[in-house]
């Protein structure tokens, strides 16, 4: 659990174009202020759990830069509402939900809403932590951090009973007066620090179910970022796990089949929704930018699905027989069935959605543009054979 959480973070961080552990720094600094403060280790733990997830809510890069390049934005409710409803519907994760819901609430308004008292201080700090990362962005991976702390703690001491509860600001900066508060930011000390605690948890193991909801989850998170891939992943991952069924694989196999379709875009989150809604061709760069996308899907799912060959599943979708897809180049003998059957998904419904650069595609257009690809030796002529025999059935799958 705790290292699905910790691996899923960093694909929220790509959404700021960088791995910047924005998230995991939130973490940090949260559950070293409820520490601080002596809260429980259930307590503690959700911090760290709910500061890793806590922009679960932003797709869009053009609102990450709104929200970490101001310390307060008009706009920044909407991804707090869109991240609780996502975490809400996430059984492993669900008990973050309104801790997510309030992050960018000011305290003094937060006093007037009808919450728990212990909700008022555990959403408040995920925005203490949030903005004081935004504060220490500039000198970060820097030792002028060292100069600048006290500039910090003195702005946020100055927001104290409006923006944050001042309890949970003095914990803070009897914490930050240390050096070693803010050099252990840095991303190699980061990483082994959030091992280290990983290495200390008694093992939550989550079945499958569970697995399937929080990849579900991301692949809400992906799909978010522009109205033309709605549901995409979903769907993907629908048409994926049918035709695996139709091949004749069940059970556990079906399942991560699923799960690697509902993933299969993560590496997405890095790419500009100003790149995807181009409605025109791209350029060198932006499909450079574009190309990379399946590669950072398979290392995302790498740290999260090390033992299994979901990372290899989701990662090949952009492979063909031929040998000219990216970003491995494969040849036919390294694609497994299941590589070629969400790739042949993907390309399905990808065609019955409207895109900015074309209108919705009927079934008979879909499939002829398949077995097109057929013809050229790109997709499995079975696999695309077996949706073609129940064409309709996958057309209603697809249709968002």
């Amino acid at each position: 659990m705790h290292e699905a959480i910790a691996a899923l973070s960093g694909a929220l961080d790509l959404v700021g174009v960088d791995e910047v552990r924005h998230g995991k720094r939130v973490a940090m600094i949260a559950r070293g202020v409820a520490d601080r403060l002596g809260w429980s280790a259930t307590d503690r733990m959700a911090m760290l759990h709910a500061g890793m997830l806590h922009d679960c809510g932003v797709s869009r890069i053009h609102e990450h830069r709104q929200l970490t390049e101001t310390l307060e934005w008009d706009g920044a409710e909407d991804h707090c509402i869109r991240g609780a409803e996502y975490l809400a519907a996430c059984r492993p994760v669900a008990h973050l939900a309104d801790d997510i819901r309030y992050h960018h609430t000011r305290w003094r308004t937060l006093l007037e809403l009808p919450l728990a008292p212990d909700l008022r201080l555990r959403t408040n700090l995920l925005f203490l932590a949030d903005r004081i990362d935004v504060l220490q962005a500039p000198f970060l991976n820097s030792e002028h951090i060292l100069n600048e702390f006290s500039n910090i703690i003195a702005r946020i001491r100055g927001l104290a009973g409006l923006l944050f509860c001042p309890e949970l600001v003095e914990a803070f900066a009897e914490l930050a007066e240390v050096e070693a508060f803010w050099l252990a930011m840095e991303p190699e000390y980061l990483d082994e620090d959030l091992r280290v605690i990983g290495a200390g948890l008694e093992p939550v193991l989550l079945d499958m179910a569970e697995l399937k909801d929080l990849a579900t989850l991301f692949s809400r998170v992906v799909d978010a970022k522009t109205p033309f891939t709605d549901e995409h992943s979903q769907r993907v991952a629908l048409i994926a796990r049918e035709l695996g069924a139709d091949f004749g694989l069940s059970g556990c196999h079906l399942e991560q089949i699923e799960i690697a379709g509902l993933l299969h875009d993560i590496g997405k989150l890095r790419v500009s929704e100003d790149i995807i809604n181009k409605p025109g061709g791209l350029t060198p760069s932006e499909r450079a930018t574009m190309h990379r996308h399946s590669y950072d899907t398979f290392r995302i799912l790498l740290r999260v699905f090390a033992d299994s060959k979901i990372p290899i599943w989701a990662g090949y979708h952009h492979e063909t027989l031929v040998g000219d897809g990216y970003p491995f180049r494969s040849q036919p003998k390294e694609l497994d069935l299941e590589c070629r059957i969400i790739a042949v998904a993907d390309i399905f419904q990808a065609l019955i959605q409207v895109r900015p650069y074309r209108p919705s595609v009927t079934a008979e257009e879909a499939l002829a543009d398949l077995r097109r690809r057929v013809a050229e030796g790109k997709l499995d002529p079975d696999v695309v054979g077996k949706l073609a025999a129940r064409a309709e059935a996958y057309y209603q799958l697809a249709s968002a």
